[in-house]
């Protein structure tokens, strides 16, 4: 098992480069997956219904939040040319410097995102900024520093959370937890893994296509409903979870 790199020992000019040289090539040969079809949908259905101003940053072609009426936020040229493609707003840029103004969204959508800055505080501070009181916020997580795999490296992860950690963390920035799910697709052998890892290294056309009709299709038929409970749970032997949190954000801080 590879050690975990620890976040500073990878520039965000690294992360960035890193994160685009992976998703642009995936985004550029995937199809976009519509987000009624994830186990996330009857949750943030229901959210949407009731928050107009809504914001989905770094959705790739995996979009959660409705194509319609959601601002989409993403460094993928060619995930912004494939959202606004099937008719989404969708703008150029990166969760460390969104191009929203203060205050703007009553609910944001933030998925597998957070491990791949280099500072995860400026990007929830920018989650935030952007926030109205009140409003909800949906984050994913990767769990236990000592589950890092090379995987997390080659996708260009810089980081996995102790849980104790992260509910300190989005508490600094007013995010509350009010509760989590497992949450998930990626396969749990590691063989697996390795192997598809080295075919989207080295024979990548390939890779895509048995991702984009064969595993895909397959991981979204074979999901399971989400299981919501208060606050964090019980984190043991779990890889990643989905966090449902409510923005209260306190006082200024005093300089």
């Amino acid at each position: 098992m590879s050690q975990p790199r620890p976040a500073e020992s990878r520039s965000d000019a690294e992360l960035i480069r890193a994160n685009r040289g992976f998703y642009e090539s995936l985004w550029a040969q995937a199809k976009l997956i519509g987000p009624e079809r994830f186990n996330t949908w009857p949750l943030l259905r229901e959210l949407a219904a009731a928050a107009p101003r809504r914001l989905e940053v770094a959705p790739g072609l995996r979009p959660r939040l409705p194509l319609d009426g959601t601002c989409f936020v993403d460094l993928s040229h060619a995930a912004l040319q494939r959202l606004r493609a099937h008719g989404a707003n969708a703008v150029h840029g990166m969760i460390g410097a969104l191009p929203c103004a203060n205050g703007s969204f009553e609910l944001i959508c933030a998925l597998d995102i957070l491990e791949h800055v280099a500072n995860d505080d400026s990007a929830l501070a920018e989650l935030a900024r952007v926030a109205t009181p009140g409003a909800s916020v949906l984050l994913s997580v990767p769990l236990h520093p000592e589950a890092w795999t090379a995987f997390d490296d080659f996708v260009g992860h810089c980081r996995r959370y102790e849980p104790a950690q992260i509910i300190t963390k989005l508490a600094r920035h007013g995010f509350m937890i009010e509760q989590s799910a497992v949450y998930g697709m990626q396969p749990k052998s590691s063989r697996l893994l390795d192997l598809g890892q080295w075919y989207l290294t080295h024979k990548r056309e390939r890779a895509m296509w048995w991702y984009n009709r064969v595993f895909m299709p397959l991981g979204l038929h074979f999901q399971k409903p989400l299981q919501w409970r208060d606050g964090l749970g019980d984190t043991q032997g779990v890889d990643e979870l989905l966090l449902r949190c409510r923005y209260r954000p306190g006082p200024a801080p005093s300089h």
